[in-house]
């Protein structure tokens, strides 16, 4: 069998993530930095004289591996690293090195026999509506940029979506008429949402704006928010409009996109929303990634407990 290098490897397994599995670029990347950093601990620590060799590195023949060496690795990590990290690091291994056994690679997982880090389960961090409204009302939007910024964060709160997903927003993915938005997800899974009036007004208003003062035609389509190029605004510039909106209303909280997706789903949980129904809308794959929303609406659980049963 052809001796390949661990970067050959690393590099036709990322391939298939993003070839025949869907992943997105953002895991595919992830997975490959993870992969990277065990090898290169792996090369370094190594007892034997492969670090000698002409071809050290990553360009080296796959070294010898075993359940030990990933302990070892692992017990580096739990001195840096959050447990969601380390089990995150610990799949993509995993992963690799079923991949690795099925191609008649190796002969055995050496990740077979480790246990997942027992996760914590913080609850996650959202905004009590007043404080949704008091940053949406904010947005100042005399301007084309805070006509923007309006129409970002209403689609936010109304869609409960990604950062990245709202950056990948096109114009012929929202439905006005019919109130919906078309969504591509993680790997590329499509599916759609409804979206309020208020934030296809400032939607509205926006497209409007943009006509006028840049020449972009309100029918055509492309991305939805452009930044000054005309070009797609990046999921890293929404971040930092974020951060400088919440400074400029004085929240009193660290709020990031993500915070967003979390409140929209604590309130419709909260209005009584169905779990499964609110799981369709986030695009969780699992009800137990939506589960964890619950956690926040603990008031209600325990009024609805008072009211209804029988035997308090």
């Amino acid at each position: 069998m052809e001796i390949r290098s661990v970067e050959e490897l690393i590099k036709s397994f990322i391939d298939i993530l993003l070839a025949e599995k869907g992943y997105s670029a953002n895991t595919a990347r992830a997975y490959r930095n993870d992969l990277q950093e065990f090898f290169e601990f792996v090369i370094a620590t190594s007892d034997d004289d492969t670090r000698s060799q002409p071809q050290a590195g990553l360009s080296c023949p796959l070294p010898e591996l075993d359940p030990l060496t990933v302990r070892k690795y692992l017990g580096l990590l739990h001195r840096r690293n959050k447990k969601t990290t380390i089990g995150r690091k610990l799949s993509a291994l995993r992963s690799f090195f079923r991949h690795l056994l099925k191609q008649g690679i190796i002969e055995s997982n050496p990740t077979d026999m480790i246990l997942t880090p027992t996760q914590d389960h913080p609850i996650p961090r959202y905004l009590v509506v007043d404080e949704i409204f008091r940053l949406l009302d904010s947005i100042q939007t005399d301007d084309l940029p805070g006509l923007r910024n309006r129409a970002i964060f209403e689609t936010f709160y109304s869609c409960g979506l990604r950062v990245s997903e709202v950056a990948g927003l096109n114009v012929f993915a929202v439905d006005h008429s019919n109130g919906m938005v078309r969504v591509l997800g993680k790997g590329s899974k499509e599916r759609i949402v409804p979206i309020g009036k208020k934030a296809l007004e400032a939607i509205t208003a926006y497209r409007r704006r943009l006509e006028t003062e840049a020449d972009v035609p309100v029918e055509s389509d492309g991305p939805m928010f452009l930044n000054k190029y005309q070009g797609r605004l990046s999921s890293r510039s929404i971040a930092r409009i974020l951060d400088k909106l919440v400074r400029a209303c004085s929240l009193m909280v660290p709020v990031s996109p993500h915070v967003l997706r979390h409140t929209f789903a604590t309130h419709m949980l909260d209005a009584g929303a169905d779990l499964r129904a609110v799981q369709e809308l986030l695009g969780h794959k699992s009800l137990s990634t939506t589960q964890k929303y619950t956690h926040v609406s603990i008031d209600r659980l325990m009024a609805t407990y008072d009211k209804a049963h029988p035997r308090k």
